[in-house]
């Protein structure tokens, strides 16, 4: 069995790419089932989020097994394969472990260090297992790169004031009002009118550091009412006014607002130019930060003069300002990240010895149980059941004993090739390989 990652993230693929292969949650189902459908793909976990596109798979064979990954993102996204390579990277075995520690630990993400990258890969993991497609392989190295982001994030620096895409997009708000401002570095966002749509994990964060940025005046429009006004409520107090409202409602908000962030789960853009010609006067600046991917705002609605319209992909030029700071963190856990690859490598490797073990174990339970019948017949109808019992359980303990060691020995080993050599040595001695 071979471990390989095919995806694409903000490193390799700009957000148009990324959002024609993205897969929500309530399509994870069928595509697993889809993917497990091919020939050499024994095991597979997708990680779709607002910057990457990642499917973890355990292949038969290497090749192939790639070859039918990059089959089906060409047809889920409908992009042609010569449009669709360019796009992609492929990680192999250890190279792909390293790659999904790495991610989890946010050592990956546009944002260095963010945090909301690991609740993702807990909720791949918890996919994988309930739609059957982690099998042994996956769910090991699932859950230690699991053990490895909560281990970054406890024992480094790296998650100290670490910023989010919520945050990063907040941030580039108030840069762009200090440009408009003829100012330099990040303006307070008192006194804007401020409108979100979406009322999720992205937009309560959002919510979170507009009010610390000096935001006072916010509207949640959602398309559950509950949702958005549990939100509100969360955050109002005597200086904050947040009020909370329908999707219906977006065209009148947008012309109440100076700053707009997109974060909602749509498929299909919510905001166009056409729309906004018709509900936007020419005279009134608006600002449409869309978070989302798929994208929630479309790419002719910053066309119009007065409107500026940013998506995942702009908040680089915030991001860059401190990431070498937050780089310079990143090392600590770069030596932690190593520790987890090497415990699953270790896992791994002792898989060679599955079979030997096996094979062992069986040898010994077919001799087991042929004598034991034959005592059980010598000592005839006489020896009662609950006797039998006890004898069937002495047996089966010393056939455990007898195993204990050899097993851990066989484990223990410190390189891969002298478990070889371990196990042939027992394929030898038992005559496994013939009985086999």
């Amino acid at each position: 069995m071979h471990i390989a990652v095919v995806g694409l993230s903000h490193k390799t693929a700009p957000v148009e790419v990324r959002e024609k292969l993205s897969i929500p949650e309530d399509r994870v189902e069928t595509a697993i089932g889809q993917l497990k459908a091919y020939p050499h793909i024994e095991e597979v976990s997708i990680l779709s989020t607002c910057n990457r596109m990642e499917l973890y798979c355990v292949a038969r064979e290497t090749e192939a097994g790639v070859r039918e990954v990059t089959q089906f993102l060409a047809d889920h996204s409908g992009l042609p394969l010569p449009v669709l390579r360019p796009n992609l990277f492929v990680l192999l075995h250890q190279d792909a472990t390293n790659h999904l520690m790495r991610v989890s630990a946010g050592l990956d993400s546009l944002v260095l260090g963010e945090g909301q990258i690991l609740s993702q890969v807990k909720k791949m993991h918890q996919l994988a297992q309930q739609y059957q497609g982690a099998g042994s392989i996956l769910n090991r190295l699932l859950k230690q790169a699991v053990t490895a982001g909560k281990r970054v994030r406890t024992e480094t620096s790296i998650g100290t004031g670490a910023v989010s895409i919520s945050s990063a997009a907040v941030e580039l708000a108030q840069l762009k009002v200090a440009e408009r401002r003829g100012e330099v570095g990040f303006a307070s966002l008192e006194g804007h009118r401020v409108t979100i749509l979406g009322a999720g994990k992205m937009s309560r964060l959002l919510v979170q550091h507009l009010c610390a940025k000096g935001a006072d005046n916010i509207r949640i429009l959602n398309r559950s009412l509950g949702r958005a006004m549990d939100l509100a409520a969360q955050f109002s107090n005597d200086s904050i006014e947040i009020r909370a409202g329908l999707m219906p409602e977006m065209m009148t908000a947008l012309a109440e607002s100076d700053i707009v962030f997109a974060s909602t789960s749509a498929t299909e853009p919510l905001i166009d130019r056409a729309k906004l010609e018709q509900a936007i006067a020419p005279s009134h600046r608006l600002m449409l930060i869309d978070i989302s991917v798929p994208r929630n705002v479309a790419t002719d609605a910053g066309d119009l003069a007065h409107v500026e319209s940013y998506n995942v992909d702009n908040l680089k030029e915030v991001v860059a300002q401190n990431q070498e700071a937050r780089r310079r963190m990143a090392q600590e856990a770069e030596a932690l990240l190593e520790e987890e690859v090497a415990a699953f490598d270790a896992w791994w490797d002792s898989l060679d010895t599955v079979p030997t073990i096996n094979a062992l174990r069986e040898k010994l339970e077919t001799i087991r149980t042929q004598e034991l019948e034959k005592a059980l017949s010598r000592l005839g109808t006489d020896f009662g059941e609950k006797h039998q019992a006890v004898v069937e359980a002495l047996t089966r303990g010393i056939i455990n004993k007898i195993l204990h060691d050899p097993m851990v020995q066989l484990r223990s080993q410190p390189d891969r090739e002298t478990r070889r050599q371990s196990a042939s040595a027992l394929n030898l001695l038992f005559n496994l390989e013939r009985d086999a």
